[in-house]
């Protein structure tokens, strides 16, 4: 692999982290006393999904373009609304623990379904990616999305043990934020799917 491609899909792969970087950083703020093995596997999660997509945009470019292209338009529909489901929920949780239910902020636990469809929001637009690598061979596709997924799992660490310091410090109110902050997410992506 030459330097340009490597820095090319690195800079592909920190682009496509972001919106997983907010959502992981809204984890950490959700469940603050989250155990090292649990934000490894969210990391995981999120990397796997990331480095998932762009493959499957390259599959489907090279096999089901007629398919692909009519799929492409509801892309931002589909994130916004698993966005605003998972925000929505975790908002709610958020300004019932603030009214009154003060139990303990560990007692907070994202479900690993919950954890999927953020994944999958999250990492849906990256199927268009598929187009930009559309020129690489396979391995070339491979190399891309290892590169992707490698910074995507470094980026998602980092946002939820951002995330869980500041949610130890917030107590009942990160969970507003982190709902805030996916609902926000969400938005960002129907928006800028129309610039």
């Amino acid at each position: 692999m030459n330097p340009g491609f490597i820095l090319t899909n690195a800079l592909l792969g920190i682009g496509l982290a972001m919106d997983a970087f907010s959502v992981s950083l809204a984890n950490g703020l959700a469940e603050p006393c989250m155990k090292r093995r649990r934000a490894f596997m969210m990391a995981g999660l999120f990397a796997l999904f990331q480095a998932a997509m762009p493959m499957i945009g390259w599959v489907c470019v090279h096999n089901f373009i007629l398919y692909f292209k009519a799929f492409e338009k509801w892309i931002p529909w589909i994130a916004l609304v698993l966005l605003l489901f998972i925000g929505g929920k975790m908002l709610l949780e958020g300004i019932g623990c603030a009214k009154g239910e003060e139990g303990s902020v560990c007692a907070r636990r994202i479900t690993f379904g919950a954890l999927l469809l953020q994944a999958l929001a999250t990492s849906i637009d990256a199927l268009s990616v598929g187009f930009t690598i559309a020129e690489y061979n396979f391995l070339e596709a491979l190399g891309a999305v290892a590169i992707i997924a490698a910074l995507t799992f470094v980026i998602c660490y980092g946002g939820v043990l951002i995330g869980k310091k500041f949610g130890t410090k917030l107590s009942g109110k990160a969970s507003i934020l982190g709902g805030v902050i996916l609902i926000l997410i969400g938005i960002e992506i129907f928006i800028s799917s129309f610039f």
